[in-house]
């Protein structure tokens, strides 16, 4: 690897993403708001917020390359955010029970002379949720960090997602295979 890789993001998943992809890196704070910009169709906000947080980040050095990335999850056209507490995680889980979903995750790749963008998509099978297993979930893993307030990896995917299409890995927050190939390509 001819850069340093700097992660530009405090999710552990995304962590725990690189690290299983034998990748060394040094996670770097990034203050950005995530606002975006009412007309942009749901498919392009990832990106967009991922390269917003990219060019937040003032110290890239020469040798280095940031990695950035954001994760939604969109039903029937509509962003839903991470939840801002119980009542609102509830109503979404209630929302994607026996529905698909699209997750969607934009990833930025920086360095002092390039910047790649990309995103992926894969769509998410809920079964039909019982409100006893959305309470249990909210109540006991407080998904209130997560886009439409859940984990794949967690209780409720284990025993509530019957179905995927695409990256396993893009729905936990980092299209991974994609990325090795787009790192490859940094400039």
């Amino acid at each position: 690897m001819k850069y340093k890789i700097l992660l530009g993001s405090q999710s552990p998943r995304r962590k725990e993403l690189l690290k299983k992809m034998d990748m060394d890196f040094k996670t770097v704070s990034i203050k950005a708001d995530e606002f975006y910009p009412d007309v942009l169709p749901a498919t392009e906000v990832p990106e967009y917020l991922a390269l917003k947080k990219s060019l937040a980040y003032k110290k890239l050095k020469n040798n280095e390359l940031l990695i950035t990335a954001d994760t939604i999850v969109v039903l029937d056209g509509i962003i839903l955010e991470k939840p801002r507490n119980k009542t609102a995680a509830k109503k979404m889980l209630k929302a994607l029970s026996g529905q698909k979903h699209e997750v969607i995750t934009g990833v930025c790749l920086r360095t002092k002379n390039d910047i790649l963008t990309f995103a992926e998509s894969s769509e998410v099978y809920f079964k039909k949720l019982k409100n006893k297993d959305i309470k249990y979930y909210v109540d006991k893993y407080k998904p209130f960090d997560k886009a439409g307030a859940y984990g794949i990896q967690e209780w409720i995917g284990l025993t509530g997602i019957n179905k995927i299409k695409g990256s396993y890995y893009n729905i936990m927050g980092l299209p991974t295979v994609k990325l090795r190939d787009y790192i490859k390509q940094c400039k």
